[in-house]
Order: structure tokens, then C-alpha cells, then sequence
């Protein structure tokens, strides 16, 4: 009894003791110290990738700007999260938790736990092919698994792509599994200008074909002269004659707008006449009183 008494005193004097504070506080000093200097290694180990995919411009192996941005995000990522689980292995070391039979555990837990991690697996092994194959890359504009917009990071697991009216979607790696994208090669602006059938469809071909030839002059995303490619259908107030335009990725959106514009208005200089919807009205009264006989 005498003995637990005695135990008891010493881990009261132990607790309000000025030892536990010292070591209490040289505890949370290293873990402080710990986060600094991962902190640290993170923005300096940044600003080495990026000076580094900086100078590979200008060396004999270039590479595209596109997939630049995506290797160079996914370096900083995968050096951020060595980073922090290193330093989540120091901090466990300072509350005095052995990390060798932690490890030897989790090498026989992953074994269990595996089954469940296949979704994971997966994700890692797409989005290295993904990168790899080099599929789509930070500032393409694709469309997969239901989702178009501009691609924003390609990380070990996710992709997020962000929509044209702003929304953030992220897709895991092995979702993607079908991608459309529309920034590698040139767009094709299509355009559909519709003149009056009172109109002389040669004169306005020749008004259109004059508009194109000095467009590329004023819109630098054109690669082309456009091409008017003739009469493309005979609606029923309308004739309809269509225009195609070579640009650069991604610009046949604000090119075909262009192009309506200043058709628009050079019809309307030259007197060719825009459609509008028209209706004939034939009287059935009119039309019986004609037929009868003299």
C-alpha cells in the first residue's frame, strides 16, 4: 500500500514538476521547428523546379509550354507530399512513438487493407499514363466523363477541370476514361451567312469573297484566308451559304462571331439584302371568284 502511495506521490510530483513543462515545451519547439523547415524546403524546392523547367527552354531538349505547366505542378506536388510525410514521421518520433514497428505493421496491414485501396491504386497508375501518353495537359480544353472545361492540375490521383461558367470538377484519374480534346490541333470556325432569294447570289459571293480575303489582316488567330464554300441549303425564306475558317486552338468560338460581324455589315454596305420570314397569303374567295366563268 505503502509502495502505490509512493508511486502515486511521484507522478503527482512529476505532473506539476517544472520537468514535464521543459519537455512538454522542447516538444512542441521541435514540432514548430519540424513544420519551419518543411515549410522552407517546400518554397525553396518550388522555386528550384520552376527555375529549372525555366532553363529547359532554352536548352536542346524543349517542351512544349503545355506540358511544362503539367510536369511542372505535378514535380512540386509529389515533393510536397514526400515533404509532409516526412515530417509527420519526425513528429511522431518526438512523442516518443517508435516508427520501425509501426512500419513492419503497415507493411502486413497493407496487405489487408489492399482489397480496399484498388480504387486508389488505379487513380495513381491512370494519372501517370494520363501524363505519360500525354493525353491532355494543364490548359487544355477537354471534354471527359460528362465534364468539358479547361484542364486547372493533373495530380497523382485527381484531374480538376474547371467549366467555362467557373465550376471546379474533380475527377478521379480512373474515371477518365474517354477524353475529347480540343486544344492539340487547329479549330474550324463554320459560319452561316443567309441572303434573300431576291439577292444575285454571284454578286454576293464575290462581296463575301472580298470581306475574307482581308480578315486575316485584323484577326491574327486566323492560320488562313477563310473559305466560302458556296450555297449550303435553300430554306424557305432564305438562301444559306456557309464559311469556314482555320484558327488556332480554341479561338473558332470569337472568330466565328467576328466574321458574322463584319459579313453583317459589308452586305449591308454593298445593298445585299438580309432574310427575315415572310408569309403568302392567297384568299380562297379570291381564288373561287377567279375560276368562275365569265
Amino acid at each position: 500500500m505503502k509502495e502505490a502511495v509512493s508511486e502515486w506521490d511521484k507522478a503527482i510530483e512529476y505532473i506539476t514538476g517544472p520537468k514535464l513543462w521543459m519537455e512538454l515545451g522542447q516538444g512542441l519547439l521541435q514540432i514548430l521547428l519540424i513544420l519551419l523547415v518543411s515549410l522552407l524546403i517546400i518554397r525553396i524546392g518550388s522555386k528550384i523546379i520552376s527555375k529549372f523547367f525555366e532553363n529547359r527552354r532554352r536548352g536542346p531538349f524543349q517542351i512544349t509550354a503545355r506540358r511544362e505547366s503539367t510536369l511542372k505542378k505535378l514535380v512540386i506536388n509529389t515533393m510536397t507530399y514526400i515533404v509532409y510525410f516526412t515530417a509527420f514521421i519526425m513528429i511522431l518520433e518526438v512523442f516518443g512513438i517508435k516508427i520501425g514497428p509501426l512500419l513492419a505493421g503497415a507493411g502486413v496491414a497493407g496487405l489487408a487493407i489492399g482489397f480496399g485501396a484498388q480504387n486508389l491504386v488505379r487513380d495513381i497508375i491512370s494519372g501517370f499514363f494520363i501524363i505519360f501518353e500525354d493525353q491532355f495537359s494543364v490548359g487544355d480544353y477537354v471534354l471527359t466523363s460528362g465534364v468539358e472545361g479547361f484542364v486547372e492540375e493533373i495530380g497523382l490521383r485527381t484531374t480538376k477541370i474547371k467549366s467555362w461558367t467557373g465550376e471546379i470538377n474533380i475527377l478521379p484519374n480512373g474515371n477518365v476514361t474517354q477524353v475529347t480534346n480540343y486544344s492539340i490541333h487547329n479549330s474550324i470556325a463554320v459560319v452561316d451567312v443567309r441572303i434573300a432569294y431576291e439577292n444575285n447570289i454571284e454578286y454576293a459571293e464575290q462581296v463575301i469573297s472580298e470581306l475574307l480575303e482581308e480578315l486575316p489582316e485584323r484577326y491574327e488567330q486566323m492560320t488562313a484566308i477563310p473559305e466560302l464554300l458556296g450555297v449550303d441549303n435553300l430554306n424557305a425564306s432564305d438562301i444559306m451559304m456557309r464559311i469556314i475558317s482555320e484558327t488556332v486552338p480554341m479561338e473558332h468560338w470569337g472568330v466565328a462571331r467576328a466574321i458574322r460581324r463584319e459579313v453583317k455589315q459589308r452586305l449591308e454596305e454593298k445593298g445585299v439584302e438580309i432574310p427575315y420570314p415572310r408569309i403568302v397569303m392567297y384568299s380562297r374567295h379570291e381564288e373561287e371568284t377567279r375560276q368562275e366563268p365569265s
